[in-house]
């Protein structure tokens, strides 16, 4: 079985998203997807898939891609919307659009039903985000809230805790992942912007850290136990050693933190999933084994493609070098304890 948990659909062309604004946004000026600081080397997006449609953005050709040829029994569709945009009001406008469009061309007219959807909501506008919750919550093919990973604040602090308890109230996984289209983008790195493609992918990940631990030191697991993360980018090579040192820091400085009654890894297994990534992971396969246990991560990662970005990585290699009990928690039995997907047990799909 093969859940691929992180499919990033797109516009057929940019014009489009217009249809699903309000008339009062119809006429503002709207990023185009592609436009970011930022571009990897010969585009963003597989060299094969450019051509007749723009990649991810021909329903069949997609789902032909993902079920045909490389064999998933379900994606989970996480649209990007445009970024972070100075207009909060805009930027909901334009995540609610992103949501109606993502029903209307992808997951109503779906007849595989394979495909699962992803609530976009503007983190900026809690108020607005957490309508967009309830507004959405209830339909069965929306499985999760998905959020940027660029931030101007870490998503540990009070002024996102409603929207978190929004998500967790319907059981909902928030997933965090980089946007694109970008209208005001923060720094990728803490220190400032990289010079290149190269450095902003490999600093990037490491914001999803900040998120994850200010979830966990500001007490938000603690008081949530039902809401789950998915960081959907990698960057969960650098997850052992920054926990051991957040560990090791809460140990020593308890009384700070009283609220968080358990070592700092402890709360992974029960409130965070990460995407597979083909950057992350050891070099050498035979350590693939060894270095998956580290931080119990065979029991946090699930399979994600990245399709139809240049580097979507396939389900072979994304689990090289596992064993098969590792296999099958990443490929499927993670996500479909996730989602709720537990009919791909039987061989069926719900």
């Amino acid at each position: 079985m093969i859940i691929d948990t992180n499919v990033q659909p797109h516009f057929r062309y940019n014009a489009e998203i217009r249809r699903y604004l309000p008339a009062a946004h119809k006429l503002r000026s709207i990023p185009d997807v592609e436009q970011q600081w930022y571009q990897a080397p010969r585009g963003n997006y597989r060299e094969d898939l450019y051509g007749e449609h723009y990649p991810g953005s021909d329903p069949a050709t997609v789902a032909r891609h993902l079920f045909d040829d490389a064999g998933a029994d379900y994606a989970v569709l996480n649209p990007l919307t445009r970024g972070n945009i100075a207009d909060y009001l805009l930027n909901s406008r334009i995540c609610a659009a992103v949501n109606d469009w993502l029903l209307d061309r992808w997951l109503e007219p779906d007849a595989t039903n394979r495909f699962r959807g992803t609530i976009r909501v503007n983190p900026e506008d809690p108020k607005g985000a957490v309508a967009e919750i309830e507004r959405l919550a209830a339909h069965p093919k929306l499985v999760q809230v998905g959020v940027p990973l660029q931030s101007r604040e870490p998503y540990g602090k009070p002024q996102f805790e409603p929207i978190w308890e929004a998500a967790a109230a319907h059981g909902l996984p928030v997933a965090v992942h980089i946007n694109g289209g970008n209208g005001v983008d923060y720094a990728p790195t803490f220190a400032g912007h990289a010079g290149t493609y190269p450095g902003y992918a490999a600093f990037m990940p490491l914001n999803y850290f900040v998120h994850l631990a200010t979830l966990i030191v500001e007490g938000t697991f603690g008081r949530h136990p039902n809401l789950r993360f998915v960081f959907a980018d990698g960057g969960y090579d650098i997850l052992t050693p920054l926990m051991w040192r957040l560990d090791t820091f809460w140990l020593s400085m308890r009384d700070q933190t009283p609220w968080v009654d358990r070592y700092p890894s402890d709360y992974l297994p029960d409130h965070v999933r990460f995407c597979t990534s083909s950057f992350d992971g050891p070099t050498d396969p035979g350590q693939t084994q060894r270095w998956m246990e580290f931080s119990g991560k065979s029991g946090l990662l699930m399979y994600g493609s990245g399709y139809p970005h240049w580097s979507t990585c396939s389900a072979e290699d994304a689990v090289a070098g596992l064993n098969s009990a590792q296999r099958d928690d990443v490929l499927w039995r993670n996500a479909a304890d996730l989602y709720g997907l537990t009919a791909l047990a039987e061989g069926s799909h719900r």
